[in-house]
């Protein structure tokens, strides 16, 4: 096997793969001022930006949960990967050959990283299936889509291909690419016999491919053909190293860029749903794979549509949604209104911007696209109701509200319904919504909701009927054991002083400007001495700075590295930083400044700095005149006399610092 990758490739590939394309691919990101962005962040749950990329230093951090690092920790922790795998996966994609140490380059034949590998199995395995589906052996498999409204330009856009019904085409053709067994099974590609031997899973099927937000194919969904085929209808690839059914959705490689403009996802329930919203003009579809709708889909789609604010789920006069939408569409069946409901089981991530979009006669959009047109589909999504509505509304339906006994059965079955609305605002509406629409006094209905809210209270109390409370860790927070998210692992980091201290958050402020825009920063900064910030990890962070060179070191990478050179200058003070700090740095080099307009952020930075020096001369001065206070001046004329000499001449410059300021 390879040895490990050779340093100065790991930094090509940190510089070469732009850091803002990477998160990209994951987190909508919206410009937060000069060189910073922001959007939600996608290891934990939240309702506010506070992830932050700041392209220029090739860094990220995340305020709300304490995750930071550069491009590579990035890739790490949102796909699971160990470093080199990591390292492996960027430089593919950034067309960098990586060296390794004891030995060079792979030898023919190992692995350059075991996920890159059956990365390219998949892809070989695509581009097979893609082929076959225009042999003689597939006019079974045309015919299928050709009678779904689906042409050839159709397939060749979402990469629909056929797997022939022999039991190993598949296999001989990936051995002849130079793919062994083993990691042929470990795609899922392969089936292994129990008496050993191994045969293609999918066979004589119509076969989609499942792909990552990236476009990378991790997995297949193939559908049955032929009535000898004893297997189920839909066939998916088993769970493996890259494919997590509760963690991908079908068709949002080919959805992200259109949910990202339009702010709207619709949720179908499978591939030739998606073929038609898509073709139908509705670009924001996608579909689980064989589950149903879970909180880690939950996560990928509000990263993707970005943060709602206050305002989500709004519904204009004109039909638009304030804040993002997501639509969930199902059949006007029992079995639709099953999903439906268990949509609203869900942690409410996106609660008040949920929408359901049910079609009365029982089609899916497939079926709708052909029996009515894609204008049909389009006025499908259009047509869409709120969900809370649609939930209350499927519980009402199942009482004769014409009678007594059925308004109060219909009263004590919605009644929790709406008390585990967990929006304050939204809560009462619905109450008084019930209330018309069971024809009964608001009062009545009020005291009802509110009884089921107490008694869903006692029975969870960390889930009540209302909003969580403030300190309460709600679903995906990473205090709360048990989410989908994995909980950060503690890390040993100094304490942060408080953050309402002025002086502080100057200190604060002084040393996120030298990380960020060292080319701006008065030279005066490297007169400050050891003591000039007097909180221990500013200070600490201070001293690695110093370390790394001050301003002359900032200026070197500067002038070497070019427009990396920031990112140099903040991995150079990275280096020199202790353990219990490297988080803080890496957070100061991202952190949004509070002056954002590039016209006045020379004079904000030259201020900022000064400010500092200003509080050093005034912790100095104050500290002389103590000790004159102290000194018998009789007793010892000139050591008193040196100490007021001292003491007018740092006052002098104090006075000369706020001139020049």
């Amino acid at each position: 096997m390879a040895g490990r990758i050779r340093r100065e490739d790991v930094q090509a590939v940190r510089e070469r793969a732009h850091i803002e394309d990477v998160v990209g691919e994951h987190v909508t990101l919206k410009s937060a001022g000069v060189g910073s962005m922001k959007g939600l962040c996608p290891f934990h749950d939240e309702h506010s930006p506070s992830f932050h990329v700041r392209p220029q230093v090739g860094l990220w951090h995340c305020f709300g949960c304490g995750e930071g690092g550069d491009v590579i920790s990035f890739v790490q922790k949102i796909d699971g990967l160990p470093f080199s795998d990591a390292v492996e996966y960027l430089a593919g994609r950034v067309g960098i050959q990586l060296r390794y140490e004891e030995g060079g380059a792979p030898r023919p034949g190992d692995e350059p990283g075991r996920r890159q590998r059956l990365l390219e199995a998949h892809r070989a395995a695509a581009a097979f299936f893609a082929e076959q589906l225009a042999t003689p052996g597939a006019a079974t498999a045309r015919a299928f889509l050709a009678e779904r409204g689906f042409d050839r330009g159709a397939a060749e856009q979402f990469g629909v291909g056929y797997a022939p019904q022999g039991w190993d085409s598949l296999l001989r053709h990936l051995r002849g690419r130079g793919f062994t067994e083993a990691e042929l099974v470990a795609t899922g590609l392969l089936s292994q016999k129990a008496g050993g031997g191994v045969y293609d899973r999918f066979r004589g099927r119509l076969v989609w491919p499942i792909r990552e937000v990236t476009g990378d194919t991790v997995g297949f969904g193939a559908r049955k053909l032929f009535e000898e085929d004893q297997g189920p209808k839909y066939l998916n690839t088993p769970e493996t190293a890259l494919y997590k059914k509760s963690q991908v959705l079908y068709g949002i490689d080919l959805a992200k860029r259109e949910i990202a403009r339009a702010k709207q996802v619709v949720v179908v329930e499978g591939y030739t749903d998606v073929m038609a919203m898509h073709l139908s003009g509705v670009g924001t579809a996608v579909a689980t794979c064989g589950t149903a709708f879970g909180p880690d889909h939950a996560r990928i789609v509000r990263r993707l549509v970005g943060d709602a604010g206050s305002s989500g789920g709004v519904q204009l006069a004109s039909g638009a949604s304030v804040g993002g939408e997501i639509i969930f569409t199902f059949d006007g069946d029992a079995a639709g209104q099953k999903a439906a409901l268990r949509a609203f089981g869900e942690d409410q991530s996106f609660s008040a911007q949920t929408f359901v979009a049910v079609e009365r006669s029982g089609l899916d959009p497939c079926e709708l696209r052909q029996a009515q047109g894609p204008d049909a589909v389009r006025a499908l999504v259009a047509g869409r109701t709120p969900l809370f509505e649609f939930v209350i509304r499927s519980t009402l339906a199942a009482y004769d509200l014409a009678t007594a006994e059925g308004r109060v059965g219909a009263l004590r079955a919605a009644a929790p319904v709406v008390a585990g609305i967990r929006d304050t605002a939204l809560r009462p509406e619905y109450t008084r919504l019930l209330a018309g629409w069971l024809g009964m006094d608001q009062a009545s209905v009020r005291s009802a909701v509110s009884v089921a809210g107490r008694t869903a209270g006692a029975r969870r109390p960390d889930d009540g009927g209302g909003a969580p409370r403030r300190n309460d860790p709600g679903p995906g927070d990473p205090r709360r054991p048990g989410q989908g998210a994995p909980t950060p692992v503690p890390v040993d980091r100094m304490p942060l002083p408080d953050a309402r201290d002025p002086i502080a958050r100057t200190e604060r402020t002084a040393l996120e400007v030298v990380l960020q825009l060292p080319a701006l920063v008065p030279a005066e900064f490297d007169d400050l001495g050891d003591d000039a910030f007097s909180a221990p990890a500013y200070r600490a962070v201070h001293e690695a700075i110093r370390a790394a060179g001050g301003l002359q070191g900032a200026r070197e990478e500067l002038a070497a590295a070019g427009d990396r050179g920031s990112a140099a200058w903040v991995a150079r003070v990275h280096e020199e930083a202790a353990s219990p700090v490297a988080g803080l740095v890496t957070e100061l080099a991202v952190a949004p400044l509070p002056e954002d307009r590039a016209e006045v952020l020379p004079d904000y930075v030259r201020g900022v700095v000064l400010a500092i020096l200003e509080i050093g001369f005034t912790r100095r001065i104050a500290d002389l005149r103590g000790r004159l206070q102290r000194m018998d001046g009789a007793a010892d004329p000139g050591g008193y006399q040196a100490l007021f000499t001292e003491l007018i001449a740092l006052e002098n410059r104090r006075r000369t610092l706020r001139d020049s300021a």
